[in-house]
């Protein structure tokens, strides 16, 4: 199992949010590195999510994983992340682009990004029209109204087209950032559905939204988004062309 490199915390509204911080392995050259924001799941910073920050710092990012859910009850945590998606500002927003800040005030860090999944990707997507982070990576997560979206930084992205929950939404985004003319690689995988990401598995909720979302790791969805996001993060946050073999 992944683990992090360095752990520390930020604090806002006198709540501190541990983050972990994944260090870019040796061959990625010196500093400055691009930095990346990894937002969890509605399961908070699990195994998982530390699994895709190490393959980030393995591909020569310095990731970072704040867990929003650390500090209480879960089932609040997650009712106060809907809130706070559904108003587009509250204290999980203001957590990100603190953590976003702690990663630009390091003198070894450049341009910074932000990866999400499902509730995480809702999260990076509305920090992509804050002028937060020079581009987004949205992983079946919630969009954002259309005034919002036309002030988007470059995206990439994928939807699973069994999940019948995201999947519109992820056609509609798609759609909105086509008529507005912005730069993105959002796709929709027919045959995945929901967290196609997501090598860890949730057995409950996957038994409990099949007929919905039939939540299930995908590998030719997933190795397929992870070559398109790295080739996009290389552009706009390295500007470089990596190598979309990376391993885990």
């Amino acid at each position: 199992m992944a683990s992090a490199d360095e752990t520390t915390s930020v604090t806002r509204h006198g709540r501190a949010v541990p983050v972990e911080l994944f260090l870019p392995a040796a061959t990625a050259g010196p500093p400055p590195w691009p930095g990346v924001v990894v937002i969890h799941e509605i399961f908070g910073a699990n195994g998982d999510i530390r699994g895709i920050a190490r393959r980030f710092a393995d591909a020569g990012y310095l990731a970072a994983v704040p867990d929003l859910m650390a500090g209480g009850l879960h089932l609040v945590c997650v009712l106060r992340a809907m809130r706070t998606l559904q108003a587009g500002t509250g204290p999980m927003v203001d957590e990100l682009e603190t953590v976003i800040g702690l990663l630009e005030a390091r003198p070894d860090v450049g341009r910074v990004g932000a990866a999400g999944f499902c509730m995480g990707g809702g999260f990076a997507l509305l920090l992509g029209t804050r002028a937060r982070v020079t581009a987004a990576a949205v992983f079946y997560g919630d969009t954002r109204p259309r005034a919002e979206l036309a002030r988007a930084c470059p995206l990439t992205g994928g939807y699973g087209g069994r999940d019948r929950v995201f999947a519109p939404k992820g056609r509609a985004l798609i759609a909105t950032l086509d008529e507005l003319g912005k730069e993105h690689d959002v796709r929709v995988y027919e045959d995945a559905g929901h967290s196609y990401m997501n090598r860890a598995g949730h057995p409950v909720m996957a038994w409990l939204t099949r007929p919905l979302m039939h939540v299930e790791y995908d590998a030719a969805a997933a190795e397929d988004s992870w070559r398109r996001m790295l080739t996009f993060f290389a552009r706009h946050l390295q500007g470089a062309t990596p190598d979309a073999t990376t391993p885990e």
